[in-house]
């Protein structure tokens, strides 16, 4: 969640600067840039932009202005000196752009700090730790205004009724973006059954029950195959889709998340789910997930870690039982280089229609058993194999990216 606001931050800032400073110089255009401090000296700042490395001249005629990025207003604005600037602060500079948009002699410039956005960043998310959840959309009653939501730990699951505040914000991923910050905003009419949900809220007494003060929502899909090549330079991996028998090209982005299921918690996994009857990864539905050859459940203990939470932070899961995210965040992470011809992978993006190309959310190697354990249940069982997926379920694969 902290990428996308701070990106709202900053464009909440950019334009009420564009409004000020053309109020100020109407017979001129303003330039407004916004980027990342890289170097700093008395006469200039080297400016990290989207299009490039900007100079941004200093004078003694330039204002500073330091915004905190909990109320990205100019109102909020207290003066400020270029002392206060160091690098990799977040910078809004008004000023006339040269032509060929490397250099901004800088009239004003406002100032978001490293240390400010790293404080707001940490409230941020342990509002989401204490007083978030994550789920599944089992059901939506739009007159009622009401969603039913799937949250599940490693014990098992259990269903919440959610009921938007009056003042709630709706946020849903585009289908084409697996980044935080590219959600538009939305409403209780586009979210559906089978949508993945987060909530910032607060939970009712008797635990089924949450009113939500933020809800974001995705649809998405879940993939699974044998790597049949790997670009590591252009990061990204092509497999035969197990369940179309064609190939796809997987593209890992900045924000994908590369994780390996150690050997042998996938197996201990895998066997504790059963074979046949596991809700297929993708779709809606109930939790009527088996509880396997009678053998003890496992407590996702991955690095030392016991895999249980006090609080319910973003991701699927949380509460008392283990979270599965933070379970998937212990486990070794990985890079395209690490797999080869002849793994089995499975991955998570948004749903895009496209059947050849997806970008990962989550990508998940050392998945074997869970693909075996789906092809035996689609052969029939009793050791028998299918040459289809048939159903199958993976710990950790759904749900929204890391933040």
């Amino acid at each position: 969640m902290r990428s996308m606001n701070l990106t709202l931050t900053i464009f909440l800032l950019l334009f009420t600067a564009i409004a000020s400073f053309a109020q100020g110089d109407a017979a001129v255009k303003p330039s407004v840039v916004t980027g990342d401090v890289v170097s700093i000296d008395a006469a200039k700042i080297v400016l990290n932009t989207k299009d490039g490395a900007v100079d941004v001249v200093l004078s003694d005629k330039t204002v500073y202005k330091r915004v905190p990025p909990e109320t990205p207003t100019l109102s909020a604005a207290v003066a400020s000196t270029f002392a206060d600037i160091g690098q990799g602060d977040k910078l809004v500079v008004t000023g006339i752009l040269s032509t060929d948009k490397k250099t901004l002699p800088a009239k004003s410039v406002y100032l978001m700090t490293k240390a400010d956005i790293a404080q707001r960043n940490t409230k941020e998310t342990d509002a989401w730790r204490t007083r978030g959840i994550t789920g599944r959309v089992v059901s939506v009653d739009p007159v009622e205004k009401k969603i039913g939501v799937e949250t599940r730990t490693l014990m098992g699951s259990s269903t919440i009724t959610i009921s938007p505040k009056d003042t709630v914000k709706f946020l849903r991923y585009a289908p084409d973006s697996v980044k935080f910050s590219e959600a538009k905003p939305s409403s209780l009419l586009e979210v559906q059954k089978g949508d993945m949900l987060r909530a910032l809220g607060d939970k009712g007494t008797d635990g089924t029950t949450f009113a939500a003060e933020e809800i974001v929502t995705g649809a998405f899909q879940t993939v699974a195959g044998t790597v049949k090549t790997v670009d590591a330079a252009k990061n990204e991996v092509v497999i035969t889709n197990l369940q179309t028998k064609k190939e796809m090209t997987i593209a890992i982005g900045p924000s994908s998340l590369l994780k390996k299921f150690p050997e042998e918690m996938a197996t201990r996994m895998a066997a504790f789910q059963g074979g046949g009857g596991v809700r297929p990864i993708g779709q809606g539905g109930g939790a009527n997930t088996p509880q396997g050859n009678g053998a003890n459940p496992p407590q996702g203990n991955a690095g030392g870690g016991q895999g249980q939470t006090q609080g319910g932070r973003p991701g699927f899961g949380g509460g008392r039982g283990g979270n599965i995210d933070e379970m998937l965040e212990r486990f070794p992470t990985i890079t395209a280089a690490d797999l080869k011809a002849g793994d089995m992978i499975a991955v998570s993006s948004t749903k895009t229609g496209s059947l050849d190309r997806i970008t990962a959310i989550k990508l998940l190697a050392g998945v074997e058993p869970f693909l075996r354990a789906a092809q035996m249940s689609a052969g029939g069982g009793q050791g028998g194999r299918s040459s289809g997926l048939g159903n199958f379920e993976i710990p950790g694969l759904e749900g929204f990216g890391t933040p």
